[in-house]
């Protein structure tokens, strides 16, 4: 399909000043962005040809030229992503240990202190941001493994985590033990214990010293797939 692109300079062109001798540079290849499309049009020896491309096309093709890895990973990092928001998002793993934690249900009197087994941990980290958290009874393989309700305050139902007044760290494998040493103040809805239901605080006085947390109490919320999306 021939046409004719304007020489305008409008937007989208630009030029040097005239007392610059520099050859004009001449327009190639044009993207034009509609709001459900994306067209490309390809000028060569004075034909202009146009065709449909899609935004992962654009965007490999601007790739090619930039190098993108990772850099090296904390340790225990289940898989890294660079997400449509440009922010890295790494999964970090915790296996099943005892945790401190600090629980303040009321202000101005001293929090509660708790040593909680806990099941093993994924966090969803992000440079400075609050994790998002859930349960697993192993460390998962497949995205087809099954994931559960993290039993702790400041979690939604869906895993994302209140960060109250806690400033997150840029160090993304610091995230997870910051976690748990920020203050524990509301639950956010949502059983997190086939016997306790929502009441977060029997479950924690339940297992307060344990060694191990019972994973027959976990409530599912899903797969380890949902958390790659």
């Amino acid at each position: 399909m021939a046409q004719e692109l304007t020489k305008q300079p409008v937007g989208y062109q630009w030029a040097l000043p005239e007392n610059v001798e520099v050859p004009a540079d001449e327009l190639k290849v044009r993207l034009d962005f509609y709001g459900q499309s994306v067209v490309m049009y390809v000028v060569e020896k004075g034909i202009i040809t146009t065709k449909m491309v899609s935004a992962q096309d654009v965007a490999l093709a601007l790739l090619r030229d930039i190098p993108l890895g990772s850099g090296v990973l904390p340790e225990n990092t289940l898989w890294w992503q660079h997400r449509q928001d440009g922010a890295p998002v790494a999964a970090l793993w915790r296996p099943p240990q005892v945790w401190p934690a600090a629980l303040q249900l009321e202000p101005f009197k001293p929090p509660r202190r708790f040593k909680l087994p806990m099941p093993g941990l994924i966090f969803i980290c992000r440079p400075g941001s609050p994790p998002g958290v859930v349960a697993v009874k192993r460390r998962p393989a497949t995205p087809e493994e099954p994931i559960y309700c993290a039993p702790l305050y400041n979690v939604h139902p869906g895993g994302n985590t209140c960060p109250g007044s806690h400033k997150y760290s840029e160090d993304i494998s610091k995230i997870p033990e910051e976690f748990f040493t920020a203050f524990f103040t509301q639950s956010l809805g949502g059983e997190v214990s086939r016997k306790f239901g929502h009441d977060l605080l029997k479950l924690w006085e339940s297992i307060d010293g344990k060694r191990r947390y019972p994973l027959r109490d976990l409530m599912p919320c899903g797969k380890v797939a949902n958390l790659l999306k």
